[in-house]
């Protein structure tokens, strides 16, 4: 009996903290905004991106060539323009 006892009372106590920290997420504050730098470097990467896209469908990239050595280099090509 005791033990019975002792499981619903965990079972519930479970339950309820569950439900207060989903109760908690929802509360939180709203998401800050992108900085310039932030939004920048977001569109640097969709061009980037696309040109990834467009040289590897073309057979355009050397081979052995990486996602990261092509960012890279086409973050700093980019970065470059708008300096």
């Amino acid at each position: 009996m005791t033990h019975r006892i002792l499981s619903a009372t965990l079972v519930a106590a479970m339950a309820l903290s569950f439900t207060m920290s989903m109760e908690a997420s929802a509360q939180t504050q709203p998401k800050k905004e992108p900085t310039a730098a932030q939004m920048a470097a977001r569109e640097r990467m969709s061009k980037c991106s696309a040109e990834w896209k467009e040289a590897k469908a073309g057979g355009q990239m050397e081979p052995g060539t990486k996602w990261p050595k092509f960012w890279s280099a086409c973050n700093s090509r980019l970065k470059g323009k708008n300096v």
